[in-house]
């Protein structure tokens, strides 16, 4: 894997940890880590060695604060009709967009370890996660309308995903509140929440359990759950038969009546 200038991989027993790391701007994704994030994912998804991914933050200050504007806004022309990027009223160059995995047919396991702030184009990362944990020390906000943007794309991102009034609270209240780790448990954002310490060993732990799983049925199973936020129900159910089919192979079911056959206990806790 080539040397990468934004991010830190590590490939441990079929998880492979990102790390955003620019903790002096927060975390914040410039155009190298999104071009970094891109060619990345690509890598993973043919990466056998890899089942699982986390993504954390460098530092404790933050996870991620979006998009670097000190790289991505210049001076805004006050007499031009137009705004910089936009092609048309109705499209324009997202600075997000196709930076997070899903959006590059990445359906491998995404674990997401909230460690600090998390803020406005963090959300395209939490957005596409599948597990999102955090530490005690955790906030969540979206500054868009604050500073004189719509807020849009993030919080479209999370619908399904956190609570409709809490997302609409934050999403409006803009950098004038944050989200503690508490609410975003019980607003459904995160799943858990640990101590600071505890946060990268939590997200391990959680991985290393859904590594060793057989990869097609537990890609299968995440793209049954994504098809069936976005479809009627009537139609994931009609298309789980196809999903069954692909994300099951003799191999797998072997395995799994070995286990069954053997008896062998599960650890298992209570959450």
């Amino acid at each position: 894997m080539a040397a990468l200038e934004t991010l830190t991989v590590d490939i441990t027993n079929k998880v492979a940890t990102i790390t955003l790391n620019r903790p002096e701007a927060l975390n914040s994704f410039n155009s190298t880590m999104r071009t970094e994030l891109v060619e990345l994912w690509g890598q993973l998804r043919g990466n056998d060695d890899v089942n699982v991914i986390v993504v954390t933050g460098a530092g404790d200050r933050a996870f991620c604060t979006g998009i670097d504007r000190t790289e991505a806004m210049g001076e805004i022309d006050l007499d031009s009709d137009s705004l910089d990027g936009y092609v048309t009223p109705f499209m324009f160059d997202d600075p997000g967009q196709a930076m997070s995995p899903k959006s590059n047919e990445l359906w491998k396991p995404i674990i997401v370890a909230v460690n600090g702030m998390a803020c406005g184009g963090a959300f395209y990362l939490l957005g596409e996660a599948d597990i999102i944990i955090c530490s005690e020390t955790a906030t969540f906000f979206d500054p868009h309308v604050t500073y004189g943007m719509t807020a849009a794309f993030e919080p479209i991102q999370l619908l399904g995903r956190m609570d409709f009034g809490d997302l609409m609270r934050m999403s409006l209240l803009g950098a004038s509140e944050r989200i503690s780790a508490t609410t975003a448990l019980r607003a459904g954002l995160v799943t858990e929440v640990v101590a600071p310490g505890e946060l990268l060993a939590r997200a391990t732990e959680l991985a290393e359990i859904v590594a060793a799983a057989p990869p097609l049925a537990t890609q299968g199973t995440i793209r049954s759950l994504w098809l069936g936020r976005e479809l009627s129900r009537r139609q994931a159910l009609d298309t789980a038969y196809l999903l069954v089919a692909q994300g099951t192979s003799k191999a797998s079911l072997a395995e799994g009546q070995e286990r069954f056959s053997a008896g062998a206990r599960v650890e298992w806790r209570l959450r």
